[in-house]
């Protein structure tokens, strides 16, 4: 198959043992049909047919056990329907804007949003939509595609030592330096601290603001990063560094976790090793009366309260980025269904239509 948007071309003539290859029009990839002008008609034209055919089978079935109600019309959709069609959507979003793609998800939708709002054949696509509480499919595959490229972002066993109890930390109170991290939010704040131990006393500290929309899991994960990257500058030989949040360090452990901080954190502590430093991670029981533990989270409450300016961190997490996603598709919904001609008896009662 040749790939091109070009009208004219010299199309290649291949042959293997005096017997001719003919060019194929198409070819599925790991579940997606790729045209020769990367148009994913096809693709598009066969998912939509295969959700229908499956919404077929399973309304068969339930219709005979559970009835044909619209909440089992709408788990339906969001279990079979949806999926299917938001399969490889990163893949294909660019085509979804064409209006030929648009009228073949509308077609799968429309059945669907009537059906769940219970609505004559008549009623306007816009208007069922917005009765179901549905988004338009073409706007779910741009959020599908969305979503994958903001989680787009070393393999080492990594592990880390539970402590539960202020005596079992004093035994294991051998490290030349101790970094106590922690992460608050108060008030609508959010700060990150470290607190640089040697055997006895305190010997530095380091503060950390946050935005507001960041959470504590967040904080207490970019502490941990910035302990790992001052152990790469210090001169001492070995090192331990302690956290209440043990879903912070299970995040940072876990090399199936592609979080940008755990997988900067991971190449941090990979680096160490080289300089001849030894570095071990703990657990440790928040508020369980260790002074390390304690002085950070007093100066993480000061980071998030005091420190003003710039956040030290400008990645945000994904719950906020699929919120912000979902706030744009909403506000391009509102914007297409005002501003269409159809529905407007819906409108009158419904002039908007995330309020509905």
């Amino acid at each position: 198959m040749v790939i091109t948007n070009k009208l004219k071309y010299d199309s290649p003539h291949l042959n293997m043992d005096g017997i001719g290859i003919g060019m194929s029009e198409e070819i599925k990839v790991l579940g997606v049909t790729v045209d020769r002008k990367i148009t994913f008609n096809t693709h598009v034209r066969n998912v939509c047919r295969k959700a229908t055919a499956l919404y077929g089978q399973l309304s068969r079935a339930a219709k005979i056990s559970l009835g044909f109600q619209p909440v089992i019309i709408r788990t339906m959709y969001t279990a079979v329907v949806e999926p299917v069609v938001l399969y490889a959507a990163s893949v294909w979003a660019p085509a979804a804007s064409k209006l030929g793609m648009k009228k073949q998800l509308n077609a799968v939708q429309r059945g669907f949003a009537q059906k769940i709002c219970r609505a004559y054949r008549i009623v306007s696509l816009h208007s069922a939509l917005t009765f179901a509480g549905l988004l338009p499919l073409d706007l779910r595959v741009q959020e599908a595609a969305f979503l994958f490229e903001a989680k787009r972002a070393s393999q080492m066993d990594l592990e880390f030592i539970c402590l539960g109890n202020e005596y079992e930390t004093r035994l294991n109170n051998t490290q030349s330096l101790r970094i106590f991290t922690d992460g608050s939010k108060i008030e609508g704040k959010v700060g990150a601290a470290l607190s640089f131990w040697n055997i006895e006393a305190e010997t530095g500290t380091i503060k950390l603001k946050l935005s507001d929309y960041f959470t504590v899991y967040q904080a207490e994960i970019l502490a941990i990063f910035r302990a790992t990257e001052c152990i790469l500058s210090r001169k001492e030989q070995s090192f331990g560094v302690y956290s209440d949040s043990r879903a912070a360090l299970e995040t940072m452990v876990n090399q199936e976790t592609k979080h940008p901080l755990a997988v900067k954190t991971r190449k941090n502590i990979q680096a160490v090793f080289p300089q001849h430093k030894s570095i071990q991670l703990f657990w440790i029981k928040a508020h369980a009366g260790l002074p390390g533990n304690e002085r950070a989270d007093e100066l993480a409450k000061q980071a998030a309260l005091r420190i003003k300016g710039k956040s030290a961190y400008d990645l945000c997490q994904v719950s906020f980025i699929k919120r912000q996603i979902r706030l744009e598709t909403l506000e391009k919904w509102n914007r297409r269904y005002i501003e269409g001609d159809a529905g407007g008896t819906t409108k009158i009662f419904l002039p908007n239509a995330v309020n509905a």
